[in-house]
């Protein structure tokens, strides 16, 4: 198959406006018979009823029947764009008229979807896995609101109809059987597999990674039917993994010929033409700073001290625009892409290298045509003065962040002496960058200064580390450079009223910044101001609060989450994490297509008035133009965040069983997601926490102990080890080893608060630790044998395990009948002649329902136990293949030590009930029930919490061979053997799993 084969299909309206803008369009289209936007906004008139065609004929004065047949094409085609909605009797309506809504619709891994709607600022709805009418994630559909869209409840819809696909490929692995096969998706929002017939195998083996083309699309009642186009290779292969997500995400490596064509027709030198009515700039000190691997210079950047005290800054961008002609083939494919793709051990460039890397990157000492824009800046950071224009350059020097920090921070002698006449101009872009930057921070700008990662890999695509960017004075200087640019150009172009791209930044919803704000309330911080909207400045002064503390990157990771995201629209309305009335992107026109658009808009502006028809044909482009461009670059970032992951699981798997520091990034029901120094990120899972019972406090953000009140907290250090990495599930698993802030919940009056053991003097620090072992002491009946240093690591918890496996599960074992169960706040009775639950084991005849503590009729979901198909560290219910933790054959429910045979673990058992005056009643492994299958975790990246992932469980467990339920009957008959993972001891386990699988 042909790489132009792989390339993404255009989309049809583009291309309709990119063929009206250069002219292309061979005859009159209905829009001339009619204004589009008088239609539309007829039909949105309160008064409106459906109107059947000949009706809106009449209403709109049309004559002849050419025109009767364009207006009916005009119909049918704002139909398929989902503009307006036909209904069963032929009248035509809008959507929002009829409780419809048109947008994007984005599934994620547990089978749920979200739809966002066309329209700016609508809330998103919310679509269930079983009314996806067949629609896949990306595509644009039209849904209908069922409930939820009055009193603040969340709306709630279902898809009536799939108005364009996104994609009609996916990318999976191939599993053959003996006359057809199927392709499993390695999209985990891809919902089904695709069914592929004999004939359209391609020859792929078994197990290799494919490209499938969907011939079928689902329906309510039937999967997707497809053929293979394209056999990757084995999935272990050098460069598949990386090959495999650029197929998945439609990125278009290969350049079709006839763009290859239009850019080698550019010429690499400048002619005389080329420099007309340009400002000669080449002999003018400029430089470059880049970094060491940049190939694509688009920026050059100049400083000179003023006599009257100001500085005179010049940012000067490359003209793109002059090369890539509106229209053109480089114009279209630039569109499309939309943006370069920076991946691991590649870069999809947006243009062709010949411009990117030759005519269009500003090298040394070569001339180049740039757009320049000049201010004037005064030291409190005003800018009294402006040009933009266009111009020709010729950088001195090419220079890289390194050399640059170097001779300002370091002061290395070397630099200094080989760039010694632009050393006085470093210093001075050092001085502007910091005035600029407080000027900047004074106005409320926010700051998050967050170090990103780096994955390094060899040359067959192996990661052989990982290491952080930091961002130095050279960064920060061509950063501010760069934003005072942005700024001036979106406010002088603002005011011209013509056509235009901005970047903006919406304010936070309200109630994401409620949420925030009871979150760092914990803290002893507040957002003031907090009324029907926030400020910037509000944010920043949290920040600054915080800075230095141990909660500061807690409160500015949770802070980024509850933003939105950053988009390109045509209306300016600001930016609000820059606290910028105006802003736009102007500085990278060879990897940004909004750069690269309104470079052309700016010189032709410069060059005169715009015609009235040209000024409407541009404001449709840039509307089209602003939201393909906000699309292509999620898509960008979901690639590339991917790829990072998978050398990021990679590299783990070459560090199985080593330990390394972190700290708590994401808190869950489920467990603690782990940010290690590194960037890696991963899960501790909540069974894995063997020292109490956890469960999740959302005011806290954390998992507190029902026993002991321990507390593992947001944004808390801790040291792991990592104990398992897949690439196929994108996951690492780590195991707690020690955690280096010990917190115990207290309530004073009534208000929950975390008091940290390192606040507290040596002596205080020891009595809370000793207060937290009597707690755990007095839920289990007053044995003392715990050590109150043991449940703070994974190696101290195998310490203290053997031989009370069944003490950690229960939870008061001594409990006398009548006698009020402090653990969980209410008054439960024992049953006469129940078990008492030393290894877990429920009351005879109930259900067990939170994992050994013999809740009557509730769900074994607190502690997550036996998740996963592993073995349950809390209790040591769950088992792995019919064995525990210390590779014993495991048959009297996990009572023995090391060592311990079954006969011995069965007289300690009986031992222990004629204690309690019960009978013993022998556990063999007859009749007993199997494990079962744990649930099948996923990971989705980037889910709606904005952790960074979320978990779908799969089938609970049931009952194993038999088909008895465990323990279903109400005297004798225990459940008996291994239990399953699922159940977890549970006393009535068929009916634990299936609650459990209801939640």
């Amino acid at each position: 198959m042909s790489e132009e084969d792989t390339r993404m299909t255009p989309n049809e309206d583009t291309e309709e406006i990119l063929q009206e803008m250069t002219g292309d369009t061979a005859e009159d289209t209905a829009e001339d018979i009619m204004d589009v936007d008088e239609l539309l906004e007829y039909m949105r008139h309160d008064a409106y009823k459906p109107l059947t065609v000949q009706e809106l004929v009449e209403v709109f004065g049309l004559t002849g029947g050419d025109a009767f047949r364009d207006f009916v094409k005009l119909l049918n085609r704002l139909e398929d764009e989902g503009e307006v909605v036909r209904t069963r009797t032929n009248r035509y309506g809008v959507p929002e008229r009829m409780n419809l809504v048109v947008g994007r619709l984005q599934i994620k891994a547990r089978g749920f979807g979200f739809l966002t709607p066309d329209t700016p600022g609508e809330p998103d709805i919310y679509i269930p896995a079983s009314d996806m009418n067949g629609a896949l994630s990306g595509d644009k559909v039209m849904a209908r609101i069922e409930k939820g869209s009055a009193h603040g409840m969340r709306r709630e819809g279902k898809i009536i109809r799939v108005l364009e696909r996104a994609a009609n490929r996916v990318v999976g692995k191939f599993v053959r059987h003996r006359d057809h096969a199927f392709v499993t998706p390695l999209d985990k929002r891809f919902p089904q597999d695709v069914f592929i017939g004999a004939e359209d195998m391609l020859d792929a083996h078994d197990g290799y990674v494919v490209v499938a083309e969907i011939t079928e699309f689902p329906t309510a009642t039937r999967g997707p039917e497809g053929k293979v186009v394209e056999v990757l290779g084995h999935p272990d292969a050098p460069g598949i993994d990386i090959l495999a997500v650029v197929r998945k995400y439609g990125l278009p490596e290969a350049f079709p010929d006839e763009v290859l064509e239009a850019a080698e027709a550019i010429p690499l030198e400048l002619s005389a033409q080329d420099y007309e009515g340009r400002r000669d700039l080449r002999d003018e000190v400029i430089v470059t700073i880049d970094g060491e691997d940049a190939k694509d210079l688009d920026d050059a950047v100049q400083v000179e001290r003023l006599e009257n005290g100001n500085y005179r800054l010049g940012v000067h961008i490359a003209d793109v625009g002059y090369y890539v002609k509106e229209g053109s083939p480089l114009d279209k494919e630039a569109f499309k892409r939309a943006t370069s793709v920076y991946l691991v051990d590649r870069v999809i460039p947006m243009l062709p290298q010949r411009l990117s890397n030759n005519i269009c990157s500003l090298n040394p000492k070569v001339d180049r045509l740039t757009l320049s824009c000049e201010m004037e800046i005064t030291p409190a950071g005003e800018i009294v003065r402006h040009d933009v224009f266009p111009s020709v350059i010729c950088t001195t020097e090419r220079m890289t962040y390194t050399n640059v920090r170097k001779i300002l921070d370091d002061r290395d002698e070397a630099l200094i002496a080989r760039y010694e006449p632009l050393v006085p101009m470093f210093e001075a872009m050092k001085e502007l960058a910091e005035i600029l930057n407080r000027k900047r921070m004074a106005r409320g700008a926010i700051d998050f200064d967050f170090d990103e990662v780096k994955v390094v890999v060899d040359d067959e695509g192996h990661p052989i580390d990982i290491v952080p960017r930091h961002r130095s004075i050279a960064e920060r200087i061509i950063e501010e450079f760069m934003l005072a640019a942005n700024e001036t150009v979106a406010e002088h172009f603002h005011w011209l009223e013509v056509p235009f791209i901005y970047r903006i930044h919406e304010e936070p919803s309200l109630e994401k910044m409620m949420e925030f704000n009871e979150f760092i309330h914990n803290f002893g911080y507040h957002v003031k101001g907090l009324g029907n909207h926030v400020r910037p400045r509000a944010l920043q002064d949290i920040l600054e609060k915080a800075n230095g503390t141990r909660e500061e990157r807690v409160i500015a990771t949770l802070m980024l989450r509850s933003m939105r995201q950053a988009r390109y629209s045509p209306e300016c309305v600001g930016h609000f994490g820059l606290a910028a009335e105006f802003y736009t992107h102007f500085t990278s026109p060879i990897r940004r297509y909004p750069d690269l658009c309104i470079h052309r808009i700016i010189r032709e502006v410069l060059a005169g008035p715009l015609p009235e028809k040209r000024e409407q044909r541009l404001r449709d482009f840039v509307d089209m133009a602003a939201r393909q461009s906000s699309e292509r670059e999620r898509v960008a970032q979901d690639a590339e965040r991917e790829c990072d992951q998978l050398k990021m699981v990679e590299f783990m798997l070459e560090h199985l069983g080593e330990e390394f520091d972190g700290i708590i990034s994401g808190v869950t029901q489920f467990g603690l997601f782990i940010q290690l120094e590194n960037g890696v990120e991963g899960l501790i899972h909540v069974s894995y926490l063997n020292d109490d019972y956890y469960v999740f406090n959302d005011k806290q953000m954390a998992l507190v102990g029902e026993r002991a009140r321990r507390v593992f907290r947001l944004g808390d250090p801790v040291r792991v080890e990592v104990i398992a990495a897949s690439k196929e599930n994108l996951t690492v698993d780590f195991g707690l080893v020690a955690h280096r802030r010990e917190g115990t919940m207290v309530f004073d009056e009534g208000v929950e608060t975390v008091v940290y053991d390192e606040d507290l003097n040596p002596r205080e620090r020891k009595r809370a630790m000793r207060e937290r072992a009597q707690r755990v002491q007095e839920r289990r009946g007053g044995r003392r044998d715990w050590d109150p240093g043991a449940g703070t690591g994974r190696d101290e918890g195998r310490q203290q395990r053997p031989g009370r496996r069944g003490e950690l599960a229960g939870d008061g074992a001594n409990d006398r009948r009548g006698e009020r169960r402090e653990g969980f706040g209410r008054r439960e009775r024992e049953r006469p002649g129940s078990h008492d639950r030393i290894g877990g084991n429920g009351r005879t005849g109930e259900r067990d329902g939170a994992g050994g503590h013999g809740r009557m009729g509730e769900r074994e979901r607190a502690s997550g136990h036996g998740r996963t198909g592993e073995r349950d560290r809390a209790g040591g219910h769950g088992r792995m293949n019919g064995r525990d933790r210390f590779g014993r054959n495991d048959r009297a429910g996990g009572y023995g030590g090391p060592g311990a045979d079954q006969p011995a673990r069965r007289e300690r058992g009986r031992r222990l009930s004629e204690l309690r005056g019960e009978q013993h009643r022998g556990r063999g492994p007859e009749g007993g029930s199997d494990p079962v299958e744990g649930p099948d975790w996923e990971v989705d990246v980037g889910d709606a919490a904005g952790f960074a992932g979320t978990r779908r469980p799969g089938p609970a467990g049931g009952p194993g061979r038999g088909g008895k339920k465990s323990g279903s009957t109400r005297k004798s008959k225990t459940a008996r053997g291994r239990t399953g993972r699922a159940s977890a001891f549970a006393s009535g386990g068929v009916k634990a799993s299936r609650k459990s699988r209801g939640r």
